[in-house]
């Protein structure tokens, strides 16, 4: 291995002195932030660097003037692949993260081990699948794809069933404010407030049940039957179905601790472990705040090899 000690002053005896795990906000945020402090990092995404971002049309609560997306993820990315200390691993997955008493170890998908005195975990969530909630039956091993990413040419003169009332749903009306389509959005009674938002956009049909029923699909047609919270039910019909359900978190095996709804909270990890972005909780899961999140974790793995602050306790 060739010897490229960072400013810290810590030997190159790992392979890095800080894996990244994750390429979205919070992971892009940590490796860029580790650099600016002389740290090097290997950052491990299976897709594409901030590849979420790309699906979000329009942006309302980010700094810096990018009014989509894809022009920040662009400039994100840009700035990444400039950053020399920061080395990307494109298309791996890790299967297992291990902490010990003076580094991690984090086991790639090819059966690659890279080492590190720190791992920042940024794996952030994905979406909620009809099996995973108590309100809908589906067919076995349903599988469908979240609203954010419909492209406007597959909605356009449609009808979707959204299921779930989740933010999302927004983003894309406002996103698309011309489109023709129709959404019947069936939701929870837990999804009431989440709903406001698009309560007065005519393109929007709210169903708010106690139970939803996907038939298997027959032909091209989407059937499903509604029951009303006072018991009535009804059959909808719709071209296709997006979910706004929600998202569970993709947290890698190992040693990350996992609360009962499988968040990682930071304080609860290895002290070796930091976890960043939407990982952490349901509760922050924005943009901005994976950016910060991101930052400061670099900022401990920094600190912590530095000896400027105490080990977090188990």
């Amino acid at each position: 291995m060739a010897d490229t000690s960072s400013r810290t002053g810590m030997p190159a005896t790992y392979d890095t002195d800080v894996i990244v795990i994750g390429g979205g906000p919070a992971g892009c945020a940590a490796a860029r932030m580790a650099a600016s402090v002389g740290l090097r990092s290997i950052l491990i995404e299976p897709d594409a660097l901030c590849r979420n971002l790309y699906r979000i049309p329009a942006l309302n609560n980010v700094l810096g003037g990018h009014t989509s997306g894809v022009e920040l993820a662009s400039s994100i990315t840009a700035e990444l692949r400039r950053t020399e200390l920061c080395r990307l691993e494109l298309g791996r997955h890790v299967i297992e993260l291990r902490a010990g008493e003076d580094h991690v170890t984090a086991t790639l998908d090819i059966g690659d081990h890279l080492t590190a005195p720190y791992a920042v975990v940024a794996t952030g969530v994905g979406p909620l699948q009809p099996c995973d909630v108590t309100w809908t039956t589906a067919p076995d091993n349903l599988t469908l794809p979240p609203l954010w990413q419909a492209e406007p040419d597959d909605c356009a003169g449609r009808t979707l069933l959204v299921l779930g009332g989740d933010r999302p749903i927004g983003t894309f009306l406002r996103a698309h404010p011309t489109l023709d389509t129709r959404l019947l959005v069936a939701y929870p009674e837990a999804d009431a407030y989440k709903v406001e938002e698009i309560h007065d956009d005519p393109r929007v049909t709210l169903l708010p049940v106690q139970h939803l029923t996907l038939a298997p699909r027959n032909g091209t047609a989407i059937t499903a039957e509604a029951e009303g919270r006072d018991g009535e039910r009804q059959v909808q019909m719709a071209d296709a179905t997006y979910l706004s359900i929600g998202n569970a978190p993709a947290a890698p095996p190992g040693d990350l601790i996992r609360s009962v709804d499988g968040y990682c909270s930071p304080a609860d990890q290895h002290p070796r472990l930091i976890v960043a972005g939407d990982l952490r909780s349901p509760r922050f899961q924005r943009i901005m705040t994976a950016l910060g999140s991101g930052s400061e974790a670099a900022l401990y793995a920094y600190y912590a090899a530095m000896e400027l602050l105490p080990e977090r306790g188990h």
